[in-house]
């Protein structure tokens, strides 16, 4: 009996320590959220950084451009149903990071408030697929089994222990299976990416739901000055309701260009001051109709540019752009790649909306920029650089000198071009004249 007993405490320290795998936390869903945000006379980037537990701590990194004035930010986190987090931030004369720290006890959907703006985001939480639970199951159910057929055995009853020995076999081909074919599951889409997120839908993201097509109608834009700022007013097209469900495209809500009657060239991110409503303040503008365009991202709708006008009562002469680079143009005929290379110099550009460049087109010039029929935003890609990251934030300069963009211009003409890179937490924008031939064989109009 003695023998059997030591033999039973083998198996069971076998089966405890390799038959049972331990349970992960299921797929890391998140990551940092970087927002761009022109609030009043500030360019700020807002970083929440990913959550890693919950209830747990929001690291938020509040990033000051060139020329931002110092003060105090307070940030407040709130959701629907849970207390609300509040901390002050207080911004330096020197650009660079300022870090707050606030709390979440509960995943689903939030709100983070800086001043009078709002920047709705998804807390995840760590849900394990199901295919993960039928392998760590199925294993999990085999090394069970197998303790229990081995009971039997050490105790004399060989023929009862095929019972368990048939579950193995079968508790094994479930885990097997799961661990094979889940590589070639397509992965459930992100709370908040194709349905609004709500607490049940981020707490189940597998749960089915009746909805097949997520497509939503396009959005229409309504511009206006009111107290010196631009407002956007966005409304869905279908049912004319405040569109409220913008998603973080290249690290902002909203991308909007203003370019004054002179062709003097903003580059703004507007906050969220209320559903459907965003805002950013246009300083010393210029008298006259300023052409605005806005590409959004919503939610189920894909990429959107807005374009509209919006008449200002300015006062102010216009700044020419004091950006300066040498440039290599390689421009060919209408409808066929070209390549626009800047070049600054040095290896001291810093990433800006996670790009290392951008080259904001508007042509072919006829008239006014508002009139003009193309308008488009170009990147320049940041390039890999061993033993950097591989999605640097604006600490990391160690980037250029040179920044290039391609794009086929599809109609000739004149286009104005602004090329735009960061450097010492400083915008860059440097304007260049393109002039696009007609393609061979085809008259220009």
């Amino acid at each position: 009996m003695k023998r059997r007993v030591v033999t039973l405490l083998l198996v069971l320290g076998a089966v405890l320590g390799i038959g049972a795998p331990a349970l992960a936390d299921g797929a890391q869903s998140g990551a940092d959220i970087h927002v761009a945000q022109s609030l009043g006379d500030r360019d700020l980037t807002v970083i929440i950084r990913r959550v890693a537990e919950v209830p747990g701590p929001v690291h938020v990194d509040v990033v000051t451009h060139a020329g931002t004035a110092p003060g105090e930010l307070t940030l407040t986190l709130r959701a629907a149903g849970a207390p609300s987090s509040t901390t002050k931030v207080v911004l330096g004369a020197t650009p660079g990071f300022h870090a707050g720290q606030l709390h979440v006890d509960r995943p689903g959907p939030w709100e983070l408030a800086v001043d009078e703006a709002t920047i709705p985001f998804v807390v995840p939480a760590l849900v394990p697929s199901p295919w993960e639970n039928a392998t760590y199951g199925g294993f999990i159910a085999a090394g069970l089994l197998l303790l229990a057929a081995l009971v039997l055995a050490v105790f004399g009853k060989p023929v009862l222990a095929l019972v368990p020995t048939a579950g193995v076999v079968a508790a094994v081909a479930v885990g097997v299976t799961a661990a094979l074919l889940s590589p070639s599951i397509p992965p459930v889409a992100a709370p908040g990416t194709q349905l609004d997120p709500t607490f049940d839908n981020v707490t189940n993201p597998y749960e089915r739901t009746s909805i097949t097509d997520f497509s939503r109608p396009p959005v229409n834009m309504v511009p206006r000055m009111e107290d010196g700022d631009l407002v956007l007013s966005l409304t869905d097209g279908s049912s004319g309701r405040p569109v409220d469900d913008l998603l973080v495209h290249d690290s902002a809500f909203v991308h909007l260009v203003v370019v004054s009657p002179s062709g003097h060239l903003r580059h703004l991110h507007p906050v969220r001051t209320a559903p459907g409503e965003y805002r950013a303040r246009l300083r010393d503008p210029e008298r006259g109709v300023h052409a605005v365009a806005a590409e959004i991202a919503r939610r189920g709708g894909g990429v959107q540019l807005l374009r509209s006008g919006v008449d200002v009562a300015g006062s102010a002469v216009a700044v020419p752009h004091d950006g300066k680079a040498e440039t290599a143009v390689e421009i060919r005929e209408a409808g066929r790649p070209s390549t626009i290379t800047a070049k600054f110099g040095e290896r001291d550009l810093q990433p800006w909306l996670g790009m290392l460049g951008h080259m904001i087109v508007v042509g072919p010039m006829t008239g006014s920029a508002a009139e003009a029929p193309i308008w488009a935003h170009v990147h320049s890609m940041i390039p890999p650089v061993p033993g950097m990251p591989d999605k640097p934030d604006e600490s990391v300069a160690a980037y250029g000198p040179d920044v290039p963009f391609t794009y086929s211009f599809p109609l000739p003409g004149r286009y104005l071009v602004w090329i735009q890179v960061e450097r010492d937490y400083s915008v860059v924008t440097v304007p260049q004249v393109v002039d696009v031939p007609a393609a061979k064989g085809v008259a220009s109009k």
